[in-house]
C-alpha cells in the first residue's frame, strides 16, 4: 500500500459522501496563501468529528489548536441552534486567519477564539468555572497532550467525548525506546488513559491523504 493509493480513497469517499465545499476549500486555501501549514485534518476526517459531536448532541465544543480554523468550521456546523465552540490557539497570525475563514463561513458569532498558550488558558478556563464541555477535540503539540488531557477532564462531565488527533505517528506510537518528544507525550497520554477509571478509551490508527496515524477516542464516564 502507498500513500498515493490513501489520497486516492481520500478523493473518492470526499466526492461521494464528504463533498466540496467553498468555505472549507476555502479555508484551506488562504491558510496556505498566509504560509500556515498544511497540517489540518482531511475532509472526510474533518466530516466525521463533525458526525460525532452532532450525534451526541454536543451544545459546547472546546477545540485546542484552532490553525487556520478548518476543523472549527466542521465542529461548529455539528453545533445545534445556541450551541457554542470555544478554540484555542497560541500564534496571533494563525488566529487572524481563523478569524476571518470563520467569519466567511458564518460562525464568527458561534465560536471564541482564545489567543495564547494552550495550558494558561486552559487554567483560565478551569477558574472562570465555565459550564462543562460535551465534546473536546484536542489538535496540539504533542509533547503537552497529557497536560492537555488532564485539564480537559476538569472541563467536561460524565458522558463528554474528548478525541486527540495524531497519535499513532507513522507506528511510532508502539516504539518505547523513541526519544522523539512527540511520540513520549502520545505513548504518556495512553499510559495516563490505561490507569485513569474516570474514562473508557480506545485508538484507532488510519490510513488517508494525512500518511498512516490515528486519533483516540476517551468517553468519561
Amino acid at each position: 500500500m502507498s500513500d498515493e493509493i490513501w489520497s486516492a480513497v481520500d478523493e473518492y469517499i470526499t466526492d461521494g459522501l464528504v463533498g466540496h465545499d467553498e468555505f472549507l476549500e476555502g479555508a484551506l486555501e488562504r491558510s496556505a496563501a498566509a504560509g500556515l501549514p498544511a497540517i489540518s485534518v482531511s475532509a472526510p476526517q474533518g466530516k466525521l468529528l463533525s458526525l460525532l459531536a452532532r450525534a451526541m448532541g454536543a451544545r459546547r465544543i472546546l477545540e485546542i489548536g484552532t490553525l487556520g480554523g478548518y476543523s472549527t468550521i466542521w465542529l461548529a456546523r455539528a453545533l445545534p441552534r445556541g450551541g457554542r465552540v470555544v478554540t484555542l490557539e497560541l500564534e496571533e497570525k494563525h488566529a487572524a486567519v481563523a478569524r476571518d475563514n470563520l467569519r466567511r463561513a458564518g460562525f464568527a458569532r458561534r465560536v471564541e477564539i482564545r489567543l495564547g498558550p494552550a495550558l494558561e488558558t486552559l487554567d483560565a478556563l478551569i477558574a472562570e468555572s465555565v459550564k462543562p464541555f460535551d465534546f473536546v477535540f484536542i489538535d496540539a503539540d504533542k509533547p503537552r497532550i497529557p497536560d492537555y488531557y488532564d485539564r480537559a477532564l476538569h472541563l467536561t462531565h460524565s458522558g463528554s467525548v474528548i478525541i486527540v488527533d495524531n497519535v499513532v505517528r507513522d507506528g511510532k506510537l508502539a516504539d518505547a525506546s523513541s526519544d522523539d518528544p512527540n511520540v513520549q507525550g502520545v505513548r504518556k497520554l495512553h499510559e495516563l488513559l490505561a490507569h485513569d477509571p474516570r474514562v473508557s478509551a480506545t485508538t484507532i490508527q488510519t490510513v488517508g491523504s494525512k500518511g498512516y496515524d490515528g486519533f483516540t477516542l476517551a468517553l468519561v464516564t
